[in-house]
């Protein structure tokens, strides 16, 4: 059985890491390189960073801040933010990422998966996808909707439909992320998961909302999610990586061992 992967996600906003809840309220908590090396040696399996403001702000990524996380750390490195092109791809991926994050590009021109996927290959590419709890209409019978630019902008989407186009279309893993739960702590959201989880056959990464060890076992397990995307439990020191393994660990969850 493949283990399951805890992801540590540093949100970046002015080259400062930055937490919120639900995308609202952020405040700075520290200086990602910093973090990024801390989380690797700590046994976190991969490194996520996100400029939150890029999309909406229509500029590029930090380009500079990128490579200085991948010089720092010696684990898989996902980046996203801002990317629209296949240029954007390649800048970010020359500058030490193995991997490539898009959201709203993606949504706005789904093209850019495609073209990302035949330039670098499906491993390269991660569909971020930002999804609120709608009521259940005939344009989103699943009852979630497709959010971009930080949340900001509905886009009439129903997220099981995009995640399974997403898919046919190159993308080689799902970063979802609830809105909803997002900072809230009180867990994953399990409905979500599950169905997109169940309808696709590329891995799922849960986010949003994860509070304890056992949130984060709920969501690998009862879930169905591929790896677990966690943010301010460990960013306050609620919870170490090795706390969090350890209690997977002995739920007979298969994940990589830190000692």
């Amino acid at each position: 059985m493949l283990s399951k992967r805890i992801i540590v996600c540093l949100d970046v906003r002015e080259g400062k890491t930055t937490k919120g809840i639900k995308f609202k309220d952020n405040i700075d908590i520290g200086d990602p390189v910093e973090m990024a090396r801390r989380y690797y040696e700590a046994g976190a399996d991969e490194i996520v960073f996100y400029d939150i403001t890029a999309s909406h702000e229509k500029r590029d990524i930090m380009i500079d801040v990128v490579t200085r996380v991948a010089g720092t750390i010696f684990i898989p490195f996902s980046v996203g933010g801002g990317i629209r092109t296949v240029q954007d791809m390649r800048n970010v991926l020359l500058a030490g990422a193995e991997k490539v994050s898009v959201n709203s590009a993606a949504v706005k021109d789904p093209a850019i998966i495609a073209d990302g996927a035949r330039a670098f290959g499906s491993q390269c590419v991660v569909l971020g996808m930002d999804v609120k709890q709608v009521e259940k209409i005939e344009q989103i019978p699943s009852g979630y909707e497709i959010v971009i630019n930080g949340g900001r902008t509905h886009m009439g989407i129903d997220a099981l439909a995009w995640a399974q186009k997403a898919e046919r279309l190159g993308a080689g893993e799902i970063c979802l992320n609830s809105i909803d739960a997002d900072g809230a702590k009180e867990g994953y959201e399990m409905t979500l998961t599950r169905m997109i989880s169940e309808h696709v056959s590329i891995p799922v990464i849960a986010s949003g909302g994860a509070g304890s060890p056992q949130h984060i076992c709920d969501v690998l397990t009862e879930g169905k999610a591929d790896a677990g995307l966690v943010a301010s439990i460990v960013h306050y020191g609620t919870y170490s990586i090795k706390q969090i393994k350890h209690f997977l660990g002995e739920r007979n969850v298969p994940v990589r061992t830190v000692w």
